[in-house]
């Protein structure tokens, strides 16, 4: 007796297991094998593209390292100290520290360098002053000859016409030396200046380059020019900038404050779906961190031009995706799965992708009718990753097999009225 009731709970068990997925197998009449079968379906259907993204602020302020690095002749920093990432500063908090061993030494050679241009500019002023003060002397000395061969020529009067004439040549050489040493004088007084200006110059350009090294030294330590929490930067490896990092003068990002009010989904889509995609569509958005919290989103913008990403042989398209309700528990760099609905049709008819099958460029499906299986010509339209919309060749509640029958082969194809030959239908594709 316990042994009846024993299989009579087995068996009843048994069907109730089996008996919701019952309908999905059938035996036709007349010999047709089990197979599994689907109905036709009328009601809404809609095209998805799933991607992976990243969470991002769409409005942050940067915290850089200091500007005129470049001008100080300074490429390469490294971090030596940074805040904890998520770590909520005030504006003036120091936010990371940057090692200083190449900018002393860039210090120190400016700092020699201004000091030669300083001994420089001292002694272009000194020899300025020597070489005017000695020509001043000379064409002093130069007035006092000329005078005296004045006097030698009034007193030569008296003398022979020879003498007379010797003292005239002697006073007008006399002349003529003055006037070249004048003209020397004003030369050598512009050769002076325009030494100064040069000597100035370089020494105005080394005070210059002293003071730019010591402010982008003095902003080796950086602080936070607002309120917010620090998020790292990431690298062009998708790495985070930490303690070790090196910082360029042509990217001198460190972290960044976000604003977690405005966020936006970030991901990367390939070239076969991302031409189902455009601005407006709307997105369903969902946290690795908390699959059941769903966001409404919508897509902002698709990249005109592919990039090839990291660890990826196909090239993407990026997309952003805006996320439309402020959540307090976003933060950048969090995981998402976006589905951005690309098509929505309020009533078609459509089966499961595994019925429909394609022979010479004709789709075609394994209709089952009464106790016999036909094959079935169709006309297909939009699909989505499990199924595909039917425009003509079924009608709704027809049943179709989702696997080919053993006797596939033996079954002539159904064409529908008016389509053309297989192989006028393969030459036109």
């Amino acid at each position: 007796m316990r042994l009846l009731r024993s299989r009579w709970f087995l068996g009843a068990a048994a069907a109730v297991v089996l008996g919701p997925g019952a309908w999905l197998l059938t035996r036709g009449a007349a010999g047709v094998e089990p197979s599994v079968v689907a109905r036709v379906k009328r009601g809404q259907f809609k095209v998805t593209v799933t991607t992976s993204g990243e969470l991002r602020a769409r409005k942050f302020v940067q915290i850089t390292a200091p500007p005129n690095t470049q001008q100080a002749e300074t490429y390469q920093m490294k971090i030596a100290s940074i805040v904890p990432e998520g770590t909520v500063v005030k504006e003036g908090d120091v936010v990371a520290e940057l090692d200083r061993s190449t900018i002393a030494s860039k210090l120190a050679d400016v700092t020699l360098a201004l000091q030669k241009a300083t001994a420089q500019n001292e002694q272009a002023m000194l020899d300025s002053t020597l070489n005017l003060s000695k020509a001043r002397e000379d064409i002093r000395t130069m007035d006092l000859g000329l005078e005296e061969k004045k006097l030698a020529k009034e007193q030569s009067v008296y003398e022979a016409p020879t003498v007379r004439r010797q003292a005239e040549i002697d006073y007008e050489k006399a002349q003529r030396a003055l006037a070249q040493a004048k003209v020397d004088y004003k030369t050598k007084t512009e050769q002076a200046q325009a030494k100064m200006r040069e000597v100035g110059a370089d020494l105005e350009r080394q005070r210059n380059k002293l003071k730019i090294v010591q402010d982008v030294m003095q902003g080796f330590t950086i602080k936070a020019p607002a309120p917010g929490m620090v998020i790292y930067v990431k690298e062009w490896n998708g790495k985070k900038r930490a303690v070790g990092s090196q910082v360029s003068s042509w990217e001198p990002g460190v972290a960044m404050l976000p604003d977690l009010t405005q966020m936006e989904s970030i991901t990367y889509v390939n070239e076969i779906d991302v031409r189902k995609i455009a601005v407006g569509q709307p997105a369903v958005i969902t946290l690795d961190a908390d699959p059941t919290k769903k966001l409404t989103g919508k897509v902002t913008s698709v990249a005109n031009v592919g990039e090839q990403r990291p660890n990826t042989d196909a090239k993407v398209f990026e997309v952003k995706l805006v996320v439309e309700q402020a959540d307090t528990t976003l933060r950048p760099g969090m995981t998402t799965g976006n589905a951005i609905q690309t098509l929505k049709t309020a009533a078609a008819l459509f089966v499961p992708l595994e019925a429909v099958s394609s022979e010479a460029g004709v789709p075609f499906v394994y209709q089952q009718s009464g106790g016999r299986v036909v094959k079935q010509e169709v006309v297909t339209g939009v699909m989505n990753d499990d199924e595909a919309v039917i425009r003509r060749g079924l009608a709704e509640g027809d049943r179709v097999l989702l696997t080919p029958p053993r006797d596939q082969d033996k079954l002539k194809l159904v064409r529908l009225p008016g389509a053309a030959a297989p192989s006028q239908q393969a030459k036109k594709g």
